[in-house]
This record gives structure tokens, sequence and C-alpha cells, in this order.
């Protein structure tokens, strides 16, 4: 690759699956599948080469690899898919810019704002780009709520509550590196709730202020598996934030307050983590305000969701040279809160956006 838009004449992107787990099962089953005519798993690597081959098996790729540096050597790979432990995130992206591989990386996204910050920069000078992977924010039903809001029609934000209640036993930390600060990286806050507390700033934009409390109450490991929040967002609006993995049935909820209307979404079991699907709750505050808000959710065109739409309009970006439909930018904002709640937590202060070089937490919410 020579520009930042990709120069392939052929619509076919290869990609690297790296970190061959459940969640690059769900990479292939629920987004690349889906798109066949955009993209080919060419090589599934991991470390253990055992589950690497087992993984080519399932999912019918051709190559097997056991060394991250072997498909950064591949020329015709061209998209690098990390799905490892938090923990190597960073240097793997890194790599992949250093060899011009366009990178997708699961969440957490890296260990600080410091590292986000120096991928930033790397990308400037790479002939790559790299995409942050955030798939709760994508389904019909969700990309409906936004447009009205982004509209104006829903007028001006008054409060949120976001809950996420989910439920990790002691079996899930049976996989060596869950649980602990130094590979996972953190809990709730990290690995789970990430994901619609990035919904929450999607809709209705930065954070200007954050309060928290963290504790760990379910099992027996070091990182957070409870948390409560306060945000005061920029346009002065505020929302509540809570987590859980101590939840006896998996829940999310999202219940956002506007001047003219109140969207409600309730997802449990496995639609937990598809907030982005039809149906929401859509409650004007006039009645006449009902046939307004219909008629702007009805401009939207039905469309792909979760993986399968992120991967989508990924591959539209390269082609295109377009901004990515999750940004390095969105993936700063996600890490800044965390920084930010575990900041409040440990000092038991409100901590003010944004957050730079000088914070004590600049380059980590933990000691390394």
């Amino acid at each position: 690759m020579t520009s930042k838009a990709s120069d392939l004449k052929a619509s076919v992107l290869n990609a690297a699956i790296v970190g061959c787990g459940w969640v690059a099962d769900w990479h292939i089953d629920d987004g690349l599948a889906h798109l066949k005519d955009r993209f080919r798993v060419l090589v599934s690597c991991d470390k253990d080469i055992e589950r690497a081959r087992s993984f080519a098996l399932k999912h019918d790729v051709p190559r097997v690899s056991g060394d991250l540096e072997q498909v950064l050597a591949m020329p015709d790979v061209d998209v690098v898919i990390i799905c490892t432990p938090p923990s190597l995130h960073y240097p793997m992206i890194m790599a992949c810019l250093k060899h011009g591989k366009h990178v997708v990386c699961e969440k957490p996204f890296v260990a600080s704002l410091a590292e986000v910050d120096a991928v930033i920069e790397a990308e400037k000078v790479s002939s790559a780009r790299v995409m942050p992977i955030f798939q709760y924010r994508f389904g019909d039903g969700l990309a409906k709520v936004r447009h009205v809001i982004q509209s104006g029609l829903a007028g001006r934000h008054f409060v949120s509550s976001i809950d996420t209640a989910k439920r990790r036993d002691a079996d899930y930390y049976q996989v060596a590196w869950r649980g602990k600060f130094a590979t996972e990286l953190g809990g709730v806050l990290l690995t789970q709730s990430i994901h619609i507390h990035d919904v929450l700033m999607w809709l209705i934009g930065p954070v200007k202020a954050a309060a928290c409390f963290k504790t760990t109450r379910v099992n027996p490991i070091e990182v957070e598996d409870c948390a409560v929040a306060s945000l005061q967002m920029l346009d002065g609006s505020l929302a509540s934030l809570s987590a859980t993995l101590g939840s006896a049935r998996q829940v999310t909820r999202l219940r956002l307050c506007f001047e003219n209307v109140t969207f409600e979404k309730v997802g449990y079991d496995e639609n937990s983590s598809r907030p982005g699907d039809d149906p929401w709750t859509v409650i004007p505050r006039k009645p006449e305000l009902q046939d307004a808000i219909e008629k702007k959710m009805a401009e939207l065109s039905p469309a792909s969701k979760w993986f399968a739409r992120q991967y989508e309009l990924f591959h539209d970006a390269l082609e295109s040279g377009a901004s990515f439909p999750v940004t390095l930018s969105d993936a700063r904002a996600s890490i800044e809160l965390v920084t930010a709640l575990f900041m409040s937590n440990d000092t038991h202060t409100v901590v003010d956006f944004p957050i730079g070089p000088s914070h004590p937490k600049y380059h980590g919410w933990f000691e390394r």
C-alpha cells in the first residue's frame, strides 16, 4: 500500500486474524462471512499453533501461523485483525503500521492515553490505517435514534442512564490472562461496559467531567467487577453509568431523556450485546411529534448490523479514503473515559476533561 486509501483494484481485501479465540469467531461468523465479496480471511495466527490450526479448519482459512512477524512478511496480507488479549494490542498495532498493514483492533484498544496518542502519530507516517472495533454501534434501531438526535428533532439532551449487567462466573477466569491488570488491563469498565459507554458518547457527545466508584465483589480477581459513575457531558447534560459482572441474568438498559423525546432500549441475554437492533421504544413528549419522528426515522434505509456493518463501512472507507466508522479519536475518547473513572475512584475527586500528557494517569491507570 502506498497511500491512505487502498490501492487495490480488486474489491477483495486479504485479512489475517491474530488471536484465534471466541472473539475471532465473532469477527468471522457475524462479520466477514457475510462479506465474501469484500474480504478473504487468508491467515489464522495464534501463538498456540494448534488453536490456529483448529480455527483455520473451522473457518476454511488456507494459511496458519504462530508468529505475527511471519504474517507481516506476507506481501498479500492487506489487513491484520487483532483479537488477542488486550495487553498485546499496542505492540501489535505498531508492528502492523511499521509494515504497512491496515489494522482492525478489538477493545480495549490499548493500555493508556499515551499509547493511543503514539498510535495516532504512527498512523500519520504509515501507509496503513487503524480502525478500533465498537460493533455495538451498528444496527437499524440505533441508527434511527442517532439520526433523530442529529437532526435536532429530539431537542436538548437532559439526562441518560446506562446499565451494563453481565454475568461472569469463576469458570470465565480459568483463562489465564483474564482478571489481571497486566493482561486484561481492567475488568467490567474495560472489557464489558466499554461498548455501551462508547454508544453513549457517540449519541450525546464528549464528556466534560466524571466521578466514579468501583470495586471487586463478584469474583476473587484483581480487576473491578462492579462500578457506578456520574458524568457531566460537554453540553452540560448528565449521565449515570452502572456496571456489574454479578447479574443473574445479562441485561443492558439505555434510557435517553431529551427535550422532545425519550428513547429506551433493553436487551436481555444474547440481545444484551446488540443495542443497535430494533426495536427501540420511542416516547415523544407531545403526541404531535410522533409523526415527525417516524418520518425522520424512515429516511434511513435498512442496513447490515454489528460486525458486518462495521466491516462493510471499513472496506468502503479504504476504497474512498473517507473516515472509518470508528476512528482513533473514538478510541481515545473511550480510553480517556476509563482513565478518568479510575482516577476518580483512586482519588475520590471529580476528574475534568480533556486529559493530556501532564495528567498523573496519562501513561496508564494501573502500576506497570
